[in-house]
């Protein structure tokens, strides 16, 4: 474990690589002030063009994106999501804010969306070499593969098809111009052109989700997947209040919020744990898939929906092509 003073440094020297005179955006709430204010702290060290901005100035959550932080991240070179994210501002604030970052083709955005202290002391310190090694490894894996299965002990048996047209994202800690990426890192993504069976979300679950129900190793989520999309009648989950929540997110946002939008692969072989936090767990050696947006700005494809929502898988086996690259949760590469 590391310090949130380590774990801001390395944000701002080694994945985004701050420059003297670069403008700096930096969007954070009053629940993460204390993070917000150790990344400015790095920051200030490098340039004097900051912009700190608190969400909470604005109104009451959840917030519609302010026409301020708008016309700041226009400008910026770089710009850090420092915050929290309440049921719905999905939809009102980061989406708009992510329209921005894609338009604005300088920018550097590192998103740290539920970051906490225990974070910054963890993935925010891994050794971001080792992640970007073993990242490519994967990438040289997957990029090619038409079809990716992927297994586990507590049921879950899925498989998964994907398109050259479409693109494999590698996010590995190393932010560069017209890109962003979720801190800590530690990932490669893609979105699938089709996808079928069962999956069992035993780590946890994104959006709003996360914040409020943590680890699902004692209340897993089942899904059944056909061509693609999740069927509503077949979602199990102990926890009635979860399982009403999950299906109404996912078959009442609108017309693609059920269906399975990314699937990736978590590279991040410095975390020793699952934490119940999707920002750092999502990056855990292992599979999530998301059901919703396939950000299409990143992987090409072709549609889109309002809704993200991630769900991590633990002690995965994964084959690709007929071919074992990691059994229970540990890579074979």
């Amino acid at each position: 474990m590391g310090s949130i003073k380590e774990g801001a440094r390395q944000a701002v020297e080694n994945c985004l690589k701050v420059k003297p005179g670069e403008k700096v955006v930096i969007i954070t709430d009053k629940d993460t002030l204390k993070i917000g204010c150790a990344i400015r702290r790095e920051v200030e060290k490098i340039t004097n063009e900051v912009q700190f901005f608190i969400m909470e100035d604005f109104g009451k959550r959840p917030l519609d994106f302010p026409s301020q932080i708008d016309e700041a991240l226009k400008r910026a070179d770089v710009s850090f999501y420092v915050a929290q994210g309440p049921k719905g501002e999905l939809q009102t604030f980061r989406e708009p804010m992510l329209k921005t970052v894609n338009a604005n083709k300088k920018l550097r955005h590192a998103h740290m969306i539920g970051i906490t202290p225990q974070i910054m002391e963890d993935g925010m310190c891994s050794d971001y070499r080792e992640i970007q090694r073993i990242s490519k490894l994967v990438y040289e894996q997957i990029k090619d593969a038409p079809r990716i299965r992927v297994v586990t002990e507590k049921g879950t048996n899925l498989v998964a098809e994907f398109s050259p047209k479409l693109h494999w994202k590698i996010c590995d800690g190393n932010i560069k111009p017209n890109n962003w990426s979720n801190l800590p890192d530690g990932e490669v993504f893609t979105s699938p052109v089709n996808v079928n069976g069962r999956v069992v979300i035993d780590g946890c679950l994104g959006d709003f989700f996360s914040e409020k129900y943590g680890s699902l190793e004692d209340t897993p989520v089942t899904i059944e997947i056909e061509n693609g999309r999740a069927k509503k009648e077949g979602i199990r989950c102990n926890n009635k209040e979860l399982k009403r929540e999950f299906i109404e997110y996912l078959f009442e946002t609108d017309e693609n919020s059920n269906r399975v939008g990314e699937f990736a692969i978590g590279t991040n072989v410095c975390l020793t744990k699952l934490i119940g936090n999707l920002l750092q767990d999502e990056k855990f050696p292992g599979v999530h898939i998301a059901f919703g947006s396939p950000y299409p700005a990143e992987t090409g494809a072709d549609w889109n929906s309002k809704a993200h929502i991630d769900g991590v898988i633990r002690n995965t086996t994964i084959y690709v092509n007929g071919k074992m690259i990691m059994n229970e949760g540990k890579f074979l590469l």
